[in-house]
Parts: structure tokens; sequence; C-alpha cells
């Protein structure tokens, strides 16, 4: 059950990135949190096969630093793309 910590902390921390990256009217507002509690459910899966029970201190750390290692640059690349995307299109469609 205490995987349920690591996504909703991992949801948290990809709401919290959502906001400090640029361009959010670019992207879905479930975007970066889904992401980050994806990242942090899966760490917290593959270090509990791996062997590590939930008293040691690597688990805890890698629901914390999974979330933001991979919400960030995932967001970061979506609202590039989609400025850029924008930009193209409204240069295609001859507007603004």
């Amino acid at each position: 059950m205490q995987i349920l910590i690591a996504i909703i902390v991992g949801a948290a921390l990809g709401l919290a990135v959502h906001f400090q990256v640029a361009h959010r009217s670019t992207r879905g507002v479930v975007i970066a949190p889904m992401v980050g509690a994806l990242a942090a459910g899966l760490a917290w899966t593959i270090l509990t096969w791996a062997g590590l029970g939930i008293d040691s201190v690597w688990l805890w750390l890698s629901m914390l630093v999974a979330p933001l290692a991979v919400a960030y640059p995932v967001v970061l690349l979506l609202s590039r793309e989609r400025v850029k995307h924008d930009a193209a299109e409204r240069a295609r469609l001859k507007i603004g």
C-alpha cells in the first residue's frame, strides 16, 4: 500500500513541474502530474521487485527523484514542440 504514497507524491511533484515550466497554456493540466505519478510508481515497483524493503532510504528517495527526473524534461519537450508547431501552423494559415 505504500506505493500509493509514491504515486500521490509523484503526482504532486508533477503538478509542481507543470507550474514551474513556461508555456502552461500549451499543454494539458494533467500531463505533468500523470507523468510524475507514473515515474514514481514505476520506480517504486522496480525497486521493490529488486528486493528493497520499505525501510530502505533508496526506495523513498526514488519516490522524490524519479518524478522530477522524468516529468521536467518531458514537459519541457512537450511545451517546446507545441510552441514550435503552433508557430508553424500560424505561419501556414497566415494568421497572427
